[in-house]
């Protein structure tokens, strides 16, 4: 690494593996087990520790906890890790925290060994993503989003201020909930929800076209959502039926084949939200 990108008053282990262009910012501290790629920078007074993988062209603006260990009682110092992608931006205040154990590593512990945050995501002050998460690509989770452990979400979703996630939900592609939404059931691809606990309330029509889905594509996903929460199906059969749409409309197939194996993956204790 550079010396004249760290400030004098950092105190980085020696066994940590920082890229040259990397800077970080006064009073900041980096742990020994801490990788960080080319062009990332960090803020002051910020502790990244554990095993934590950061990529290149990170922003991570001053004040975070990043690589902690996990709040969980059944960890037990097991080696698990924080993988963070390229090209995030993680502003003031945040707790993102190392996975769990494994069951190979621990027969009381049902974690998956990493948190998992991908590329391009937009992360706001205050948010809290815990142990064993899997965050996609180009999300964007406005201030004090909390995310309990176990949690997973996909592409492109947008979570509103305040929008609280309980542990083993999943959130969808193209999802969005509005703020200071409650989520205690998995949120299906291109669902708009809100409220305590999350209803749905449309898809996200909007988002959609703003990512370039055309407009034959949008009229698909109304149709979906028309089948899922308009026609008063059971689950089962809003699946058959949505499935069936493939036959007529070629170009949304991996869309529509996207939200039955969503559905389908659902576990009966937890359901979508409604």
């Amino acid at each position: 690494m550079t010396t004249s990108l760290i400030h004098s008053t950092a105190i980085i282990d020696p066994k940590a593996q920082l890229d040259s262009s990397v800077s970080v910012g006064p009073y900041s501290v980096i742990g020994p087990q801490v990788t960080i790629g080319k062009g990332s920078s960090v803020g002051a007074h910020c502790v990244i520790e554990g095993r934590t993988t950061i990529g290149t062209d990170n922003r991570i603006f001053q004040f975070n906890s990043i690589g902690a260990e996990p709040q969980d009682k059944k960890y037990a110092g097991e080696d698990s890790e924080l993988v963070i992608g390229d090209r995030n931006t993680i502003r003031e205040f945040c707790t993102l925290n190392i996975g769990t154990a494994t069951p190979e590593q621990n027969p009381l512990s049902n974690g998956i060994g990493k948190t998992v945050i991908g590329n391009d995501n937009w992360i706001m002050a205050y948010v809290h993503v815990a142990h064993d998460c899997t965050i996609g690509n180009n999300t964007i989770f406005a201030n004090n989003s909390q995310l309990a452990g176990h949690v997973e979400v996909g592409d492109w979703v947008i979570l509103g201020g305040f929008t609280v996630v309980h542990q083993f939900v999943r959130i969808g592609a193209h999802a969005m909930t509005a703020m200071c939404s409650l989520l205690f059931a998995d949120v299906p691809p291109y669902v708009m929800c809100q409220g305590q606990p999350a209803g749905a309330r449309s898809m996200n029509f909007e988002g959609l076209r703003r990512r370039g889905f055309t407009p034959e594509r949008v009229a698909v996903v109304k149709a979906m959502h028309k089948l899922l929460y308009r026609s008063e199906l059971t689950l089962d059969v809003a699946c058959s039926q949505i499935d069936a749409l493939k036959a007529a409309h070629s170009e949304s197939a991996g869309d529509i084949a996207m939200l039955v194996d969503f559905l389908r993956s659902t576990p009966a204790n937890r359901g979508i939200v409604r």
